[in-house]
């Protein structure tokens, strides 16, 4: 079964029916009805609460949490072993050390897939498959 590892810029997408939004749609459908997986960094969590936050206020916040946790999404945590990884992952393809932590979760296997809208992945293409949302 195939493993879509979702990072911020997916989730955003969705969340605001951007470029993509479908796609990460059709994403979540397959993994509520048990056809995938759908994961994310907690970093990437984290990204998406103060993206939130910042945008729309703590009850839209709390809101979008809610929500995205009732589809069941599994928040992988930032264990020191991970964070030694994405380490690095950052320093050999030269990608922020929060995207770092995406990419490091799509290397665990060669059934997870990397689903992104941020191009600046494309040096990780050589190590994980990344799945890039259409351009805004």
């Amino acid at each position: 079964m195939v493993t879509y590892v979702l990072d911020s810029s997916a989730i955003l997408r969705y969340l605001d029916d951007e470029a993509g939004a479908a796609r990460v749609a059709e994403i979540i459908k397959s993994h509520l009805a048990g056809r995938c997986e759908a994961i994310l960094s907690a970093l990437h969590w984290g990204e998406v609460a103060g993206v939130t936050r910042k945008a729309h206020g703590s009850a839209a916040m709390e809101l979008v949490l809610s929500r995205l946790s009732a589809f069941g999404l599994r928040v992988v945590a930032a264990d020191a072993d991970r964070a030694v990884r994405a380490s690095l992952i950052k320093l050999k393809r030269d990608i922020p050390y929060v995207d770092a932590f995406g990419i490091e979760l799509a290397a665990d296997s060669r059934h997870r897939v990397f689903v992104t809208a941020d191009f600046d992945f494309k040096p990780a293409s050589r190590d994980v498959t990344i799945e890039f949302l259409p351009a805004k």
